[in-house]
């Protein structure tokens, strides 16, 4: 033994929300499905994904900014209303458990 400790690498993925660079865990892996934003909590589905904080606020930078279209290389507009929701669901659910 050499006394060195194994530290396994963290991946990182950028917001498309706030740009800014965190863990994959802490993000919400996104996915387009018959034109509409699919929230990937498990990161299984099939095709390009983006990443977003779990917030409204990140949320909502994304779609003003219209990250989602260009993140996942879409032909037109994206509709967020599933994804919307979803977001809210566990940030009341995280809320509550505090």
């Amino acid at each position: 033994m050499s006394g060195r400790t194994r530290i396994r690498a963290c991946p990182e993925r950028t917001c498309v929300g706030c740009r800014e660079r965190a863990a994959k865990t802490e993000l919400l892996r996104i996915v387009a499905v018959e034109g509409a934003c699919v929230p990937d909590p498990r990161g299984t589905l099939p095709g390009r994904g983006a990443y977003v904080h779990p917030t409204p606020v990140c949320l909502d930078q994304a779609v003003r900014r219209r990250a989602f279209t260009r993140a996942l290389r879409a032909p037109g507009a994206l509709e967020t209303k599933a994804l919307r929701l979803y977001v809210e669901r566990t940030t009341v659910a995280e809320q509550a458990t505090r």
